[in-house]
């Protein structure tokens, strides 16, 4: 297991090197997005609208941070499960999607596209949300106000630890690599 430490504008540089268990330290930009934003940005797609952010060799956080309390950029921000993303990441990766952040497994289709777009995807520690938070120095909400938590949020992390949940190759560190959507 090697250890990492790059800045997302550089991620389609270290993808080949990233191998499934490695340790990974993330700083740069990121963007949340869940079930419900997901569906909007594909109601975005299917329409031919612009989406809050250019997809090409970005990284989505599968998160729905708490409000930020007095004095700090976020509040709670942990990994949601990245199962629940399943229908929708194949297309996003399609579209240039370079790195995932959340947790769990993920479903054969998913893998297959990380696979044939050479994407990563990341898991972050669950149940750690206030932790999670510490890496993360700014946040804005750039789309889907009305959804709340559940808002497109740009973050900057700094220092954000991550493992390699599925690598390039498709090797994964799950035991079960063939899992439903439905997991």
């Amino acid at each position: 297991m090697n250890s990492y430490k790059f800045n997302l504008s550089e991620i389609r540089e270290y993808i080949p090197l990233l191998k499934a268990g490695d340790r990974v330290v993330l700083s740069g930009t990121a963007y949340t997005s869940r079930d419900a934003a997901h569906k909007k940005i594909f109601a975005l797609l299917d329409e031919g609208g612009e989406l809050p952010f250019d997809l090409k060799d970005a990284c989505i956080y599968f998160a729905g941070p708490t409000p930020a309390p007095e004095g700090l950029p976020i509040g709670s921000c942990g990994p949601t499960t990245s199962g629940r993303m399943d229908p929708y990441s194949p297309r996003l990766l399609d579209l240039g999607l370079a790195a995932m952040i959340g947790k769990g497994k993920r479903s054969e289709a998913v893998r297959e596209a990380i696979v044939r777009n050479k994407a990563v995807y990341f898991c972050a520690v669950g149940g750690a949300g206030a932790l999670c938070a510490k890496g993360i120095v700014s946040c804005e909400e750039i789309a889907f106000h009305e959804l709340g938590c559940e808002s497109v949020k740009r973050l900057e992390l700094d220092n954000f630890p991550v493992y390699v949940g599925i690598d390039c190759n498709g090797e994964t560190i799950f035991r079960e690599q063939n899992v439903s959507s439905d997991s």
